[in-house]
């Protein structure tokens, strides 16, 4: 099922990977989405394909007027926000030693403040569509396996994940207790076949000391026992769940989607 007929999403970094595969998912499901990112002509380029149930807004989640500016376009051109996916995210790769202050600042921007910011500032959009559904708007954001384990490539990546993970959980419960009929959950992606994804497997080779990156994907591929790497269908997919009244009754969970990595 996962229909999403009249609904409307706002999915930041959607220009490319995960978030514009759940957009376009999204759209053959019914519903009309606004793209935000900061690759302003791939961004652009992926609303074209999509055609008239697209909408594209630079959009860099650090900042609280680039928020603003998105969340208004997206109510000005299709009514109100009934879904809020938090995807942008970067991978630093680098060790607690090796990364710098700078580093670690825009780490956290991307990844822990823009999903405060993108929560807080759709939160009276959301309230308001959802008093008229009947399971209520859905928050969805993208956290990682790396928020639930731990990452021996990239422990401030990991930390970033895990605020996600647990800002998702206590975000669910804060709205339930005020009565807002807002659903919140994370979802926990394994390795997956992104520009991102190609960035661990370049991360991975430098801690081993060698430029083989291959071996490096080689052995990301061994510790997922499905015995493939994940590819932005297989998240996408999931976050759509997750965004749909098929998921009426979740509220605080974590979808993991991981080929079976955190099973081990």
């Amino acid at each position: 099922m996962n229909r999403l007929d009249g609904k409307v999403a706002l999915i930041s970094g959607a220009a490319r990977g995960i978030g514009a595969e759940t957009a376009r998912l999204m759209i053959e499901a019914g519903a009309k989405v606004a793209i935000g990112d900061v690759l302003d002509e791939r961004g652009r380029e992926t609303a074209r394909e999509l055609g008239d149930n697209a909408l594209y807004h630079h959009l860099d989640v650090t900042g609280e007027d680039d928020w603003n500016a998105a969340i208004a376009a997206t109510v000005a051109r299709f009514g109100g926000i009934d879904i809020l996916v938090n995807n942008a995210g970067m991978f630093l790769g680098k060790g607690i030693e090796e990364a710098s202050l700078d580093e670690w600042h825009r780490l956290a921007g991307i990844n822990l403040t823009g999903v405060f910011l993108g929560t807080k500032l759709t939160l009276p959009a959301l309230r308001e569509r959802g008093k008229e559904s009947p399971h209520g708007s859905a928050i969805v954001n993208l956290a990682s396996v790396a928020g639930l384990v731990g990452s021996q490539l990239d422990p401030l990546y990991s930390m970033t994940k895990g605020g996600v993970t647990l800002f998702t959980k206590s975000s669910a419960l804060e709205f339930a207790r005020k009565g807002y009929r807002i659903r919140v959950n994370s979802i926990h992606p394994g390795v997956i076949q992104t520009d991102m994804g190609e960035q661990t497997f370049t991360a991975r080779a430098r801690n081993l000391g060698s430029n083989d990156v291959d071996d490096a994907r080689r052995m990301a591929l061994s510790t997922h026992p499905i015995g493939r790497l994940g590819v932005p269908n297989d998240i996408a997919k999931g976050i759509v769940f997750l965004a749909s009244d098929d998921a009426g009754f979740m509220t605080g969970s974590g979808l993991v989607v991981d080929g079976g990595l955190t099973a081990q």
